[in-house]
């Protein structure tokens, strides 16, 4: 069963479990009302006896008081001075107290209802006993329905909590394997066109690069490879922070990634401004690059096939806070995704992976407590920019 209905059900069981609730205390409503109208025709009864003068007004007065008991459904057990009983009604038995096994039947239960509720005792009258009526009955369910109802959510939450839990680290394992290979590939394909290079006669190759140049890129693409594995060392681990010259990391991004553009976008361009005297963030230079390098390669798929231009800016605000747009002139991001674009999972790209923009965002926030965030756009404008906000190294 998918986690997504999970939530469903238990609100449809919270529904049911609060349905009942009303319902049985509606029945409980109901039953007390009859029980006052059965209370009511016996204090009728007793008036009525009472104003008639009749010498048979008494007996006809017990009898009608007799019936309208019946009504009441509490069982009433009377045992006169000798212990015997003498009247029963609403019994959960059929009983004829004119039978000795019968009769003992019954002063076994009125013992029973005597452990429950205290007797009546009268001098040389005997003794009564009665039972509970059935609202009292039906309200001593209530705790034990409550007491069942809660265990079962909690169950089913706990239940789905754990579900949910399993499932979102599988989840993130995943991401992470995928967000692995997405970061290989670039300095993997690199290195095999540069082998391929080296496997042209020197005829073919002289007019590509020489084989210092070769060397220079290939051991560029091997430092790019110990860098990733650098990056996966610090997710779970205490980050430490630093100094960070902004144009120093976009310089040499800019560098690593425009030799490689005839592979990663047809006809794309990288421009990168950083004025002098920007001043350093404080930042993991590691973890930094790689939230930069994710907005970057998302700004080149996104002009994969057509062309364009990525444009890389920094600038202070102020002089506690460093802001770094990622531009793009392509074709935007639709309105639809932006409200979710950073949740893992999301992505703009037919069979892309949703990993880099929920990774570069918790790079940027959660780890130098800065923001990123896609800047909104104006009717008729192009492309997208994504701006990172971060706090000044100290002076």
């Amino acid at each position: 069963m998918s986690r997504r209905l999970w939530p469903t059900l238990l609100g449809l069981m919270a529904a049911a479990i609060l349905a009942s609730y009303v319902l049985y205390n509606q029945l409980l409503v109901r039953e007390m009302r009859r029980e006052a109208t059965v209370h009511t025709r016996m204090v009728t009864a007793i008036l009525s006896g009472l104003n008639d003068p009749s010498e048979d007004a008494p007996l006809q007065t017990l009898w009608t008081l007799s019936a309208t008991m019946r009504d009441l459904d509490v069982p009433f057990v009377y045992l006169d001075d000798e212990g015997v009983p003498a009247y029963a009604i609403n019994l959960p038995f059929e009983a004829d107290l004119a039978n000795p096994r019968d009769a003992e039947r019954v002063k076994e239960y009125a013992r029973r209802l005597g452990r429950r509720n205290p007797p009546l005792s009268e001098p040389a009258l005997g003794t009564t006993y009665y039972g509970d009526s059935p609202t009292v009955r039906r309200l001593r369910w209530i705790p034990w329905l409550q007491v069942t109802a809660l265990a079962g959510i909690l169950v089913a939450a706990w239940w789905m909590v754990r579900h949910n839990t399993r499932t979102e680290r599988e989840r993130i394992w995943a991401a992470m394997a995928r967000e692995s290979a997405h970061q290989m590939a670039t300095p993997l394909s690199s290195l095999a066109g540069w082998v391929e290079i080296l496997r042209l006669p020197q005829e073919e190759r002289e007019g590509m690069a020489s084989l210092p140049a070769v060397a220079a890129e290939m051991e560029a693409d091997l430092d790019r490879l110990e860098k990733v594995a650098h990056r996966f060392e610090w997710i779970g681990r205490p980050v430490q922070t630093e100094a960070v010259e902004v144009r120093t990391v976009l310089r040499l991004l800019e560098r690593y990634m425009r030799v490689r553009l005839p592979r990663l976008g047809r006809s794309v361009q990288i421009e990168v401004d950083v004025p002098e005297g920007t001043p350093p963030v404080l930042a993991n230079a590691v973890l930094l690059e790689w939230a930069l390098e994710n907005l970057v390669k998302n700004a080149l798929d996104a002009l994969a096939g057509t062309g364009g231009k990525i444009c890389v800016e920094a600038e202070a605000q102020g002089e506690r806070r460093v802001s770094i747009r990622v531009s793009d002139d392509g074709p935007g991001v639709a309105p639809a995704v932006r409200g979710t674009l950073f949740e893992p999972g999301v992505s703009t790209k037919k069979g892309g992976w949703g990993v880099g923009l929920s990774l570069a965002r918790r790079i940027v926030e959660d780890v130098h407590g800065g923001r990123l965030s896609l800047r909104p756009t104006e009717p008729g404008e192009r492309g997208a920019s994504f701006e990172i906000t971060l706090p000044a190294a100290p002076s």
